[in-house]
């Protein structure tokens, strides 16, 4: 269910970044779920093997590098998706990145914050 819930929190995500950001286009909230799907399965299947490849680096920057790794994925994504789910250059992608992950933090830390004290 918790899986769902994130597939459904990052699509509005992308209609928010979609709506403030210039580069950023996403054709409906169609394409945003089905973005969203792609990621999560990137995110299950290609990021641990990016971070694999590239502990070193990750271990050198205390951890930075893995939002680079998301901005991967998300570039990833762009590409899967095609027309319909476009993010202009990788800096984007970066920039987007940050967010989300800062986002999905604060709502994790609530859900759990919620959870613990039912």
């Amino acid at each position: 269910m918790r899986w769902l819930t994130g597939i459904l929190i990052n699509a509005a995500l992308f209609l928010a970044f979609a709506g403030y950001f210039e580069g950023f286009h996403v054709s409906s909230f169609g394409a945003a779920a089905g973005a969203s799907l792609v990621l999560s399965i990137l995110n299950m299947l290609v990021r641990p093997i990016l971070i694999l490849l590239t502990l070193p680096i990750t271990i050198l920057t205390l951890g930075f590098f893995l939002l680079v790794i998301n901005a991967i994925t998300l570039s990833l994504t762009d590409a899967i998706m095609g027309s319909s789910f476009d993010i202009d250059g990788f800096g984007l992608a970066l920039l987007i990145a940050v967010i989300m992950v800062l986002i999905n933090l604060i709502i994790q830390k609530t859900i759990l914050n919620d959870d613990r004290k039912k």
